[in-house]
């Protein structure tokens, strides 16, 4: 819808009414994309991946651990 709203050929309106949702809706999501568009061409989006690798990293590192912990506990407990 958002690509729809940008391309312009349907007012905001008109999409509200053709997807059934509130045009508050659409043009959010139509803002939203126009400045997701904008971060793609400022030079910083190798820096958001590797932040989120980082971050993807951390993650798995912390998901490992908890699943050591509760097999420890686990067998602590008996079960």
């Amino acid at each position: 819808m958002a690509l729809e709203a940008i391309r312009g050929e349907l007012t905001v309106s008109e999409l509200a009414r053709k997807h059934s949702v509130h045009p508050n809706l659409i043009a959010g999501w139509k803002r939203q994309a126009i400045d997701g568009m904008a971060g793609v061409f400022d030079g910083k989006a190798g820096e958001r991946d590797q932040g989120r690798e980082a971050e993807t990293r951390e993650l798995h590192a912390k998901i490992g651990q908890l699943v050591i912990e509760r097999d420890f506990l686990a067998k602590a407990s008996g079960r």
